[in-house]
């Protein structure tokens, strides 16, 4: 009985990710300094590091350049809907694409020192059985680093409210190019409170503070 209650509480715990390879002209191969330059355009709302204005806007600084590929690829294919991300890269032509991404994934991220949650923190690591929510940890790391080759995004120090918005937009459907249905399969399990602890406990992730739980 014990053994089988410690499989079960794995399998909710850590997902399989089959997440598919990428084809050649699509791995990570850009320069950094052309992309630096080339990201001009980005740094208005991103920030000159990838560090953004706004809680509501994406931090790209740290994040794998591999998945950073792929989403301004799905913004010009449609497979991602944004106007105003849309209209940003439809110019943007592979080598950019590298280079741009290349950029901010050697920035440092800013963790938000004052933003902490126990609650988000036991969710990330260890899902809720009860609900069969699987731990972010299984995909993203105990780190949030994410997986490069895989091209799995890492989510330590990542903007509150954008992340409260991605998961809202995958648990109704808006955004749907995740691979396998993996996030919309996740997302419809977890509720709004889940996602603002999770959310407050990511933005700080990597910072030194206490935890804090409402």
């Amino acid at each position: 009985m014990m053994s089988r209650c410690l499989v079960f509480c794995l399998l909710i715990s850590i997902p399989i990710c089959t997440y598919s390879s990428e084809s050649a002209h699509q791995r990570p191969g850009g320069n950094v300094s052309e992309g630096q330059v080339k990201s001009a355009a980005c740094q208005g709302c991103h920030g000159l590091d990838g560090n953004s204005f706004s809680p509501d806007w994406p931090n790209l600084a740290s994040q794998n350049a591999r998945y950073l590929s792929r989403q301004i690829r799905d913004f010009q294919s449609g497979a991602r809907q944004d106007p105003t991300m849309q209209s940003m890269v439809t110019e943007l032509v592979e080598q950019d694409i590298m280079d741009i991404a290349a950029y901010f994934a050697t920035q440092k991220v800013q963790a938000d020192a004052a933003s902490n949650s126990a609650a988000g923190r036991r969710l990330y690591m260890g899902g809720n059985r009860y609900t069969h929510l699987p731990a972010c940890a299984g995909c993203h790391g105990p780190n949030g680093t994410g997986n490069g080759p895989g091209g799995i995004p890492g989510l330590a120090g990542q903007k509150p409210g954008y992340v409260i918005k991605t998961l809202r937009d995958f648990k109704t459907g808006i955004r749907n190019n995740d691979r396998n249905q993996i996030m919309q399969d996740i997302a419809v399990k977890m509720t709004e409170k889940e996602m603002e602890v999770v959310a407050q406990f990511l933005a700080g992730m990597g910072a030194e503070a206490p935890d804090t739980d409402e």
